[in-house]
């Protein structure tokens, strides 16, 4: 750890040694600046290191319409930031540096050696390469500012830096042991900036139904997903669904939850459910048509044992006991009328969401800062001059896939432009 000096002046200082920290810090010491990047944890980019199950999914390879449309909220803030810092121009960026990267389903793209640790040293050696100075362990505790302009920071250990121009990127409130537990909300309320009110984003969901449990581990791919409000559709997605000993999780969940989220935390009246269908490739009458040539087949044998080319084993015992289906019952004495809510259920398979998993588990927090507060094309306040914002401080969340990191390395990048 290196030790601060008291009064000690810089050009630019940035809170935060992640994603968009890094790449702020970097771009602004690459511009030529003096710049110092403060780090309370022990180092830098840990939640770096976690992301994409440690494997970092950088970005996405979308072009960029149905890139933005990936955004749910205030995305239209980012055209400027991504204008100058596109997904194809941080794939070039990591690839001039030695981190050559791949494309993945849902044109995901991670490092072709699937090491976050890479994607690390890169930003480190970005921003050191260029002269800017780390120092970790150093929280800050107070940004200083004179007659409405940044004059500096103080830290919890007692040492002053001085800097006209500070760059916020402190992260949101999630995964709170890599160092993101809302510290930056603090610093930008108290120099006038409203919060819009946090909640979790891309999180897995607690379902109300006690069977949920007896499906623990069990991974539905190639289905689709839609959340309702009351009979009010959320949104929906298709690909990956976990279950787990809470409720739901995977990749279409976290999509979904974003709005669930939402409507959870503005106090909602109406149930919330998700429906599954677990056969989205096949119409109504084509499944009914499957049905029909499976109970022939097995037309001797018992309903409980009639299932096994349509559905997973783990999944039979729940669906016999939703179809109201006696188990023992003969697949020839199956009617029309329950071979019809057989159809039902494989394509409205229905739950009920009861909660999110709380925000310290979210992969991303939704609310922050609001963004009439910052100008877009620069990430400065316009409430104090010489305050810069990055990454998932801002209130702009986005879906899963690489799009909430092109996000923070976007503003990051931005900010450091512009705050020189």
């Amino acid at each position: 750890m290196e030790t601060g000096v008291t009064n000690v002046k810089y050009e630019v200082i940035v809170i935060g040694g992640g994603a968009a920290g890094m790449m702020a810090a970097g771009r602004a010491a690459e511009l030529g600046a003096k710049v110092l990047l403060l780090e309370k944890m022990n180092r830098t980019g840990k939640k770096l290191l976690i992301t994409g199950k440690g494997r970092c999914n950088i970005t996405n390879s979308a072009e960029r319409d149905a890139f933005m449309k990936n955004f749910p909220t205030n995305g239209s803030f980012l055209f400027s930031a991504l204008s100058k810092l596109s997904n194809h121009d941080l794939i070039s960026f990591f690839q001039e540096r030695g981190v050559e990267t791949k494309v993945e389903r849902g044109e995901r793209v991670f490092p072709v050696s699937d090491d976050a640790a890479d994607v690390v040293k890169v930003l480190e050696k970005y921003v050191r390469g260029n002269g800017g100075r780390i120092i970790t362990n150093s929280r800050v505790a107070e940004i200083m500012t004179e007659n409405g302009q940044v004059s500096g920071v103080k830290t919890y250990d007692n040492q002053t830096y001085l800097a006209e121009r500070v760059i916020l990127a402190t992260g949101g409130a999630s995964y709170p042991a890599t160092g993101s537990t809302g510290d930056g909300y603090e610093l930008a309320s108290s120099l006038g900036h409203s919060i819009e009110p946090l909640r979790p984003a891309l999180v897995p969901l607690e379902i109300k139904e006690e069977w949920v449990k007896t499906l623990q581990g069990l991974a539905l791919k190639n289905v689709s997903a839609k959340a309702y409000l009351g009979d009010k559709l959320l949104d929906q997605d298709f690909g990956e669904l976990l279950f787990t000993h809470f409720g739901i999780s995977g990749p279409i969940i976290l999509t979904l939850s974003g709005k669930i989220a939402a409507a959870i935390y503005n106090k909602h009246k109406e149930q919330i459910e998700i429906s599954i269908n677990l056969k989205p490739a096949l119409t109504e009458d084509q499944i009914n048509d499957r049905l029909q040539r499976d109970f022939a087949e097995f037309s001797r044998k018992q309903f409980k044992n009639a299932l096994d080319k349509l559905l997973p084993q783990k999944l039979i015992p729940v669906f016999i006991q939703l179809s109201g289906i006696a188990p023992d019952k003969s697949v020839n004495q199956i009617s029309r009328t329950e071979r019809q809510e057989l159809v039902r259920l494989l394509t409205d398979f229905r739950i009920t969401v009861s909660s999110t998993r709380p925000l310290s588990e979210a992969i991303v927090t939704a609310g922050g800062i609001r963004v009439r507060e910052i100008n877009p094309k620069t990430m400065e306040s316009k409430l104090v001059s010489g305050l810069y914002f990055a990454g998932e401080i801002i209130d702009v969340d986005g879906y899963t896939g690489g799009f909430n990191l092109q996000a923070a390395f976007s503003t990051g990048y931005a900010a450091g432009t512009n705050a020189v």
